[in-house]
């Protein structure tokens, strides 16, 4: 059978899972990328007046979803080679892991930025609180997309 869809070629012709170690490297490399566009549009919207509450929550939740769309399709290419073997099984992943992890950074965002705010006002709360928030979020998604949205299919 003679194709001109690149995708359709034989299984080997695509390319492997660079391993975990590999998969790391790539996860935290694009994380970090995403990282810092997920904090720079929270502090940018925080400096535009939504710091308040419940306003912070707000912008807790946008910077969520510009940050983590982003590394979702950054990771799709280039982290997990299962990812370009998707269809609406992903998608669906996707959104339930995302739904579950936005809940999860606004909920830890907003209990840190209590916990913080009682403890002290060195003015660093709300960084800490997004980078903690950021921080369980991040993990969960590793772990999730590495074995549920984009697992790869036994040998």
């Amino acid at each position: 059978m003679v194709t001109t869809d690149p995708q359709a070629g034989p299984a080997a012709a695509r390319p492997g899972s660079p391993g975990l170690l590999g998969q790391l490297v790539r996860f935290g490399l694009i994380g970090g990328f995403c990282a810092l566009l997920d904090f720079g549009s929270y502090s940018a919207l925080l400096a535009l007046g939504m710091s308040g509450v419940p306003w912070v929550d707000v912008a807790r939740a946008i910077s969520f979803v510009i940050g983590t769309t982003t590394a979702f399709f950054l990771n799709r290419r280039f982290t997990f080679a299962a990812g370009q073997r998707g269809g609406a099984g992903q998608v669906g992943g996707f959104a339930l892991l995302y739904t579950v992890t936005f809940f999860v950074a606004v909920g830890v965002n907003r209990a840190m930025l209590a916990l913080l705010s009682a403890a002290s006002s060195s003015g660093w709360e709300t960084t800490i609180a997004w980078a903690v928030s950021q921080a369980t979020a991040t993990t969960i998604n590793f772990v999730m997309l590495k074995w549920v949205v984009f697992r790869e299919p036994r040998p």
